[in-house]
């Protein structure tokens, strides 16, 4: 396992496998041969990275980087500070809550200048608009909104899909299409054969495979039957 950022000064048939810090499934080979400034952080071959693991070769690097000043420490502060973004459901109730606060004060001079215009004493008239203007804001709809998300919560839990933020479930609700890259970072990094074809007469012969992974446990099939 590497523990710091380095550049390599000597190096033999090294190779590094990256797929926690760029996404590639396999190792990939290191020389001490420099690259341009601009090159992107998976092609940097000269470099070693921590968070990433040695496979093979051998090497002597000097270090340049340790701790959050790596790339993988770079990464974890981008995460850390990243800001929470607003859902579309609380941008929907921000501004429905910006109209309830200007019809109430609408309300409010209303019924003021109605009772004034009627010569009704300024006391009970202000006591009139203030409990038309309280009656305006709806005291149930954060309780609503709370129940409804957490139902969407309860069904989702149910099909498997665990939700750490109550507001999470109205933005994945909201969701149509999803991309990722999904090589050695949201998978396991590991290749299972499933199917084998070997030529053998006209069409060839086909054989199932099961397991996964690097498990050894599985077994080879032909036709819903155990291969000999």
């Amino acid at each position: 396992a590497v523990g710091a950022d380095a550049r390599l000064v000597d190096a033999a048939q090294c190779r590094a496998a990256e797929a926690a810090l760029t996404g590639e499934s396999v190792p990939v080979a290191k020389s001490t041969s420099p690259v341009p400034e601009a090159t992107g952080l998976a092609d940097r071959h000269d470099m070693l990275y921590s968070g990433t693991y040695v496979t093979g070769g051998r090497a002597l690097a000097l270090v340049v980087a340790t701790g959050a000043h790596t790339e993988v420490g770079r990464i974890a502060g981008l995460t850390e500070g990243a800001a929470d973004q607003r859902t579309p459901l609380e941008r929907r109730i921000e501004r429905f809550g910006r109209w309830l606060v200007g019809a109430s004060l609408v309300l409010f001079v209303a019924v003021m200048l109605l009772g004034l215009w009627r010569g009704l004493p300024a006391v009970e008239v202000l006591m009139v608009a203030i409990s038309q203007m309280v009656s305006v804001v709806p005291e149930g709809l954060p309780v609503a909104v709370t129940i409804a998300l957490a139902v969407g919560m309860q069904r989702m839990a149910a099909r498997g899909a665990v939700i750490r933020r109550l507001s999470a479930v109205e933005t994945l609700g909201s969701t149509t299409v999803i991309c990722s890259d999904k090589t050695g970072t949201l998978t396991r990094n590991e290749m299972t054969v499933t199917r084998l074809w070997w030529p053998e007469g006209a069409a060839g012969r086909r054989a199932d495979v099961a397991g996964s992974g690097y498990a050894p446990e599985g077994a080879i099939s032909r036709d819903g039957a155990p291969a000999a």
